[in-house]
């Protein structure tokens, strides 16, 4: 449930490896997403130009291939309306060819049939463009559509389609007249949109500036078609960044940390572009401690992934995850607040109904999620138990459901997955052995940081940056004192004639120490 007062931040930890993205809310970890850095991967809103691989005519559906070493999925009613505007584009299309000119003299008509079959329209070998709409979760591939949308923060563009869809939300007759005739205004021939609930209140330039860069999109991806029948990614959503800014902004939202420039930059403009009056709340991150151990995220993320879950007052959850279904085990720990059994077995169960909430967002749970709270006595607590969980889950973008208590004290949820669930590996290599079994003194920890410092000043690097965890800090920091510096730290950087910045990362293990140059270059590898 979501406090209209709660502060939101957005902490975005950019390394050479991978974007890490952490949804704080009032300080609180509520969802981590995680996006490489390097290479492709298959995801949600990712737009590919496929190659029909197998007809399945017992399912009504097909095998495509996208690129992934699973090919995707995609059912007829999948196809769309006007899959057979979609088909004659790709067929047509070839470099010589006037792609605007043909785009817009493409007839939308006749829409699919609804009872039709897919062997109809699609035949193996055959080129079509195809949007993720599911991730490959375990053994299956993508879930795909031939329906393609380009979702923006205040409208959705429909390439060959005609209609103008207002959300629901909007309340005002008036206002969603003045947006449908703004937005029909501005298309054109043989394109849709649905204006979402964020346009409300929106002035022309900036609907106008986000439909503008949406169809910039999809018609760039147009020279890809014509140039190559080969299968290939036509255009990606924008990076996970601002796909979670598109999402989750709102007035509410009061800071976006970054700690790098060039995504800094991106996302600025994204917010430029979508709610201008909002671009003052990115804010480039340039503190010496890491991003995540300073925001308290690390910590979080320590204390949130593991079987075992914590929570106040002792009590404590144990989550399983399998293929197929999702256990979450309530335990009341030696918690005790009065004598009443039913009065504190309630209280549990409604601090494990919060905790639970949160942690199907943070993990990213899906499928069937039972949840086994501690037995209830009373009807009525059990049906207060419920309708509190569904206003916790109010929050929740995935699509959820939330049945009553079980007479065994179970409960049941469904949540959509698109993703596959978020696994964080919470345990530590042995500091001493590192899993070999074989252990050296930790006496000599100094020496060897030394050596790779002395190789450093050898190789004319004067001014490093130490990595290591707030422990080993500590004992390096040792006898440090207002009248001098007789720490190994202060004895390095007078021995060798080097600026040495010592920064204590929170995720590292105990001895765990790393080398970089200013410009975050590891050089101890």
């Amino acid at each position: 449930m979501e406090s209209e007062n709660s502060e939101k931040d957005l902490i975005v930890d950019v390394t050479s490896n991978e974007v890490q993205i952490a949804l704080m809310e009032n300080r609180r970890l509520i969802e981590l997403n995680k996006e490489s850095s390097k290479g492709h991967n298959f995801s949600v809103g990712d737009v590919y130009l496929g190659k029909v691989r197998k007809i399945l005519p017992a399912l009504n559906a097909a095998f495509v291939d996208i690129g992934d070493k699973k090919e995707g999925f995609v059912h007829y009613l999948d196809l769309g309306l006007y899959f057979k505007a979609f088909d004659e584009f790709v067929r047509k299309s070839n470099p010589n060819s006037d792609l605007r000119s043909l785009y817009s003299k493409i007839k939308l008509g006749p829409i699919l049939e609804k009872e039709g079959r897919l062997e109809n329209e699609l035949k193996v070998g055959q080129m079509m463009i195809v949007q993720i709409v599911k991730e490959p979760i375990s053994t299956k591939g993508s879930r795909l559509t031939a329906e393609i949308s380009l979702a923006g923060r205040n409208i959705v563009l429909m390439p060959f389609a005609e209609k103008v869809s207002i959300s629901q939300k909007i309340a005002s007759k008036e206002e969603k007249k003045r947006l449908e005739t703004l937005v029909r205004s501005i298309l054109p021939k043989n394109y849709g949109a649905i204006i979402r609930t964020a346009a409300e209140g929106k002035n022309a330039a900036v609907l106008v500036a986000e439909l503008k860069s949406l169809i910039e999109k999809w018609e760039t991806s147009w020279k890809k078609i014509a140039k190559s029948k080969g299968v290939q990614l036509l255009f990606t959503e924008y990076s996970k960044t601002t796909t979670i800014l598109r999402d989750l902004l709102n007035d509410s939202f009061s800071n976006i940390y970054v700690n790098d420039a060039n995504i800094y930059e991106e996302t600025r403009k994204y917010i430029a572009l979508i709610s201008p009056d909002q671009e003052k709340i990115v804010k480039l991150y340039e503190g010496k401690e890491p991003i995540f151990d300073h925001f308290e995220v690390t910590r979080q993320i320590k204390s949130s992934f593991g079987k075992v879950v914590p929570m106040k007052q002792g009590a404590y959850l144990v989550i399983e995850t399998t293929e197929a279904l999702n256990v979450i085990d309530v335990n009341s720990g030696i918690r005790a607040k009065t004598s009443n059994q039913e009065e504190n077995t309630f209280e549990v169960n409604k601090i494990a109904a919060e905790e639970i909430a949160r942690q199907l967002r943070l993990r990213d749970m899906g499928g069937i999620i039972v949840v086994d709270f501690i037995d209830m006595d009373s009807q009525e607590n059990r049906n207060e138990l419920h309708k509190y969980m569904l206003q916790l889950m109010e929050g929740d973008r995935a699509k959820h459901n939330v049945l009553p208590l079980t007479r065994f004290g179970l409960m049941q949820i469904t949540r959509q997955r698109i993703r596959p669930v978020t696994e964080i590996n919470t345990a530590e290599t042995c500091p001493a052995c590192h899993g070999t079994g074989k252990i050296f003194s930790s006496v000599v920890i100094d020496e060897q940081i030394e050596r790779k410092i002395a190789y450093c000043a050898e190789k004319g690097i004067h001014s490093l940056v130490l990595k290591v965890s707030p422990i080993l800090g500590a004992y390096l920091r040792r006898n440090t004192t207002l009248l001098g510096n007789n720490s190994f730290y202060g004895k390095w950087k007078r021995k060798y004639k080097c600026k040495i910045d010592l920064v204590e990362v929170t995720d590292f293990t105990v001895l765990q120490n790393e080398i970089y140059d200013k410009k975050g270059n590891r050089l101890d590898t």
